[in-house]
């Protein structure tokens, strides 16, 4: 049995049992077969109404839903209930999208030999979709990966994290009490070594993946020929605040996009590059914010900063800042673990490029503040590491932010606005080792669909 327990206090929430290297063979027998008979597809008006009755059931287990979210991952109340209205925003991107599924007219008749000709492509689900999901978003993600496939009529299977089950549990209930006939979205609980075959099988038309790159980029390299991916990986998100920028509302933004979900978050602020001019009173004014933050139980309204997922992860963390200091880094706040759980909001002022927090995705609640002369500098150390994924400009120059952006290598550039920024329509993804391909509901929504194309010949035409 799996013991999911609260990340805060230990306590045992739920014990859940293992599914067996034979259930996964079941459920990828079972989406295969649903697959391959055209006649048990789902058609889109079906979906459709699936889709609203689940959106309909979470919105009046809002509640309940955001405490099972808080209790097992550890992000605080406020921001779990904030995932689950996402959650349920999600399905009602879905169902805009539905009518969206669709192809284009080919031109035919430029040429004699296609003359007397109509083509025109369709869109049509890909197949088996096979998800592996991450712990941080314990209902939002699983709805990311499971629901675009059920938006355009693919079979899903989801495996979630091993420490934040429930939630996915709970939602694929709510999917079948909606009426989602049985084998459209299956949940397995399973070890890794009986994962493998969700990764490696031929059957698997699709492959969604959250979580580290070093697994990522593995599995990637183990799937049959044929499948398609998309992996989402972490980074290690810098941010360029120049001498323009308001610096009371730069470090709000930072205080949010730093230390929300306690720092465990892929697109996390981590490196803010400042201008020399304003480096120490920013990273001054970060540290008294940071230092104010209230750490603890993520079920009490107010707190703002919960626990790491394990205690592993605050020994990491806190060995990471030690290096840190012992290596020149000025500690400005924080610095120091909590309890076995929680680690301090923690500043650190120009820690070296050497230093593991410099070259590494922290995952915890530590932001380095970097002093820097010239941009072009400033561009070139935010550009140094090989992850890409979301950067921030904090500026109130058009004309540099334009230049900046330009140069920064991420999929996406906020400015005067803080990494973390993130709303479901849009696309969202990493960049060489921090991922590839896009996610955001429509976006889903046609990576797990594929094109084919219908040419008619007729001389009537």
């Amino acid at each position: 049995m799996l013991e999911v327990n609260n990340p805060y206090n230990g306590q045992l929430i739920r014990k859940v049992a293992f599914n067996t290297a034979h259930d996964v063979e079941q459920a990828l027998a079972t989406a295969a077969a649903l697959f391959a008979d055209r006649s048990a597809w789902l058609p889109a008006y079906e979906r459709v109404e699936i889709l609203e009755r689940a959106a309909a059931i979470m919105s009046e287990q809002v509640e309940e839903l955001t405490r099972l979210a808080a209790e097992e991952g550890g992000k605080p109340y406020a921001d779990s209930k904030v995932e689950v209205l996402r959650a349920i925003n999600g399905l009602k991107l879905a169902i805009e999208h539905i009518p969206q599924i669709k192809g284009e007219q080919i031109p035919m008749g430029h040429t004699a030999s296609s003359a007397n000709r109509l083509a025109f492509t369709q869109r049509e689900p890909i197949g088996v979709v096979s998800s592996i999901s991450a712990f941080n978003h314990p209902l939002n993600l699983i709805v990311h990966q499971t629901v675009p496939a059920i938006a355009v009529g693919a079979p899903v299977i989801v495996k979630p994290a091993q420490t934040t089950p429930l939630s996915c549990l709970r939602f694929v209930e709510i999917l079948e009490e909606a009426g989602l006939p049985a084998g459209w979205c299956q949940a397995l609980i399973v070890e890794n070594a009986d994962a493998e075959q969700l990764v490696t099988d031929s059957r698997v038309n699709f492959f969604s993946f959250i979580g580290s790159a070093a697994v990522g980029w593995m599995l990637r390299s183990r799937l049959s020929p044929g499948t398609r991916c998309a992996l989402e990986h972490g980074g290690a998100a810098p941010v360029i605040v120049d001498q323009s920028a308001k610096l009371d509302s730069v470090v709000d933004s930072l205080l949010k996009g730093g230390f929300y979900h306690a720092g465990q978050v892929c697109v996390s602020v981590q490196r803010v590059y400042a201008h020399e001019s304003v480096c120490q009173d920013l990273a001054d004014k970060l540290a008294s914010g940071a230092s104010q933050l209230t750490v603890g139980d993520p079920l009490k309204a107010e707190t703002e900063v919960g626990p790491l997922i394990l205690p592993r992860e605050v020994d990491r963390v806190a060995q990471w800042v030690e290096q840190a200091r012992e290596e020149g880094a000025q500690v400005l706040c924080g610095g120091e673990r909590l309890s076995e759980t929680c680690y301090a909001p923690t500043v650190l002022l120009n820690p070296p490029e050497s230093a593991t927090v410099s070259q590494k995705e922290i995952f915890g609640p530590v932001v380095c503040v970097y002093s820097y002369t010239d941009k072009a500098d400033a561009i070139d150390r935010a550009n140094a590491l090989p992850y890409a994924f979301q950067a921030a400009i904090y500026s109130n120059d058009l004309t540099d932010v334009l230049d900046t952006s330009s140069k920064l290598n991420a999929t996406a550039v906020m400015v005067n606005d803080h990494t973390a920024f993130r709303v479901d329509w849009m696309p969202f993804g990493g960049r060489d080792e921090s991922g590839i391909g896009m996610g955001g509901i429509q976006y889903s929504m046609h990576e797990m669909t594929r094109e084919k194309m219908l040419v008619i010949k007729s001389d009537v035409l």
